[in-house]
């Protein structure tokens, strides 16, 4: 922690929280967005829907390299630089979006965005952990997510009308003016939060131990897919939501709200009780009450469609179920994970959301494209990936110390 930490933030708790939550959904909102507009891309730039997926692979796996890097950096040149250079950056790949002529040129301006994206995800982890105790970190960060679980709610709606009241380059556009507010407003009220004498050196050498110290721990390994792995049983039913939504459930571009509302119902839920459940349960406990709703959410999920046509009056719920129980897991589970290199936590927070965009642009640009055009594979691809999850987290329980 910094050791004037009390002296950073004068305001209230909630709204230090509420502003590393708009942080944070940059990249949630980046995605979410566009995908109502999906149809209307593809005929504009005359493209194919396995094209307009490799826009949301590129843009995860840029996510995903340059999140190993923006938490190394911030523990050597201070939390504020990295997130304003990131969202800078952000805000001119936006304009370079809107500005695309072809499905090359958007998929390389969709990776830029994706590099920039993740700084804020990255930062804002390491940030509350240099200013809080772990009980009131825990709280922080719950109260991050509830927050945060607005974005990807809002995006869909926003890009919805903004697609069909103008075209699909003003929901690039309208990324573009949120990035520039963003920079506009960190500048202001962001607050250094690493001190001086926790600042890592930038030396090739150091930097490499450090990896190595983070890499080769097999503890952290399992934590961080057990936090990242389980989100893809939520996060293939939104990159599929195109085909899900408009081809199998029947819903126009507009009503793709009604899921993200739901989704973000049980995030922000579970995110609740997290806050809720901070200092009274311990943290594996309170992660194990997160699997077993993700587990049951998801066979209850497959059993449904297995049984039953697609249909929007019950395909919606167990996602929601799902949700709540994954938010529930991830604050626990990153502050054990953070807590496992206190010395470099930025760098931790990069490995963690490195690990997790990956497994995400693996989803989107390989899995996804498998099993979108079944909900019966999608269901079994939500099962499988929470698995995966689940087993991370019981093989590392009882390993930690």
């Amino acid at each position: 922690m910094h050791p004037e930490a009390h002296l950073l933030w004068r305001g209230r708790r909630w709204t230090l929280a509420l502003l590393l939550a708009t942080l944070s959904s940059m990249g949630p909102f980046a995605i979410d967005t566009y995908l109502p507009a999906f149809a209307g891309i593809e005929a504009s730039l005359q493209t194919t829907p396995v094209q307009m997926q490799q826009t949301l692979a590129a843009f995860l796996a840029g996510f995903a390299v340059m999140n190993l890097f923006h938490g190394a950096l911030s523990d050597s040149v201070g939390r504020r630089p990295v997130v304003l250079g990131a969202l800078a950056v952000f805000t001119l790949a936006s304009v370079g979006c809107a500005l695309s002529t072809d499905i090359a040129m958007l998929i390389a301006f969709r990776a830029l965005q994706g590099l920039s994206a993740g700084g804020g995800v990255v930062v804002s982890r390491a940030l509350i952990r240099d200013m809080f105790p772990p009980d009131d970190a825990q709280r922080v960060m719950s109260q991050v997510t509830l927050f945060f679980g607005v974005a990807p709610a809002v995006a869909p709606l926003v890009g919805g009308v903004l697609y069909e009241l103008l075209d699909w380059r003003s929901i690039f556009w309208f990324l573009a003016a949120v990035g520039a507010v963003q920079w506009a407003v960190m500048w202001r009220r962001l607050p250094e939060t690493l001190h001086p004498s926790q600042r890592q050196s930038l030396a090739l050498g150091n930097l490499l131990r450090g990896y190595w110290q983070v890499g080769a721990s097999r503890r952290f390994l399992a934590l961080a897919m057990a936090s990242a792995v389980p989100f893809n049983g939520m996060f293939i039913y939104v990159l599929a939501s195109p085909a899900w939504l408009g081809g199998h459930l029947g819903l126009a571009p507009t009503q793709f709200f009604w899921f993200f509302f739901l989704s973000v119902a049980g995030i922000m839920g579970g995110a609740w009780c997290s806050g809720r459940l901070a200092g009274r349960v311990t943290l594996p406990r309170q992660i194990g009450f997160g699997f077993t709703l993700m587990a049951a959410s998801a066979v209850v999920n497959l059993g449904l469609n297995l049984a039953l046509p697609p249909h929007a009056a019950w395909a919606l719920l167990p996602v929601a179920v799902y949700s709540l129980g994954w938010a529930m897991v991830v604050p626990a589970v990153t502050l054990i994970l953070l807590d496992l290199v206190p010395q470099r936590k930025g760098m931790a927070s990069s490995v963690q959301a490195f690990l997790g965009a990956t497994v995400n642009a693996l989803v989107a640009g390989v899995l996804v494209p498998l099993v979108m055009h079944s909900t019966v594979t999608l269901a079994l691809a939500s099962t499988a990936v929470m698995a995966v999850g689940a087993v991370s987290w019981l093989w590392v329980r009882n390993r930690l110390a």
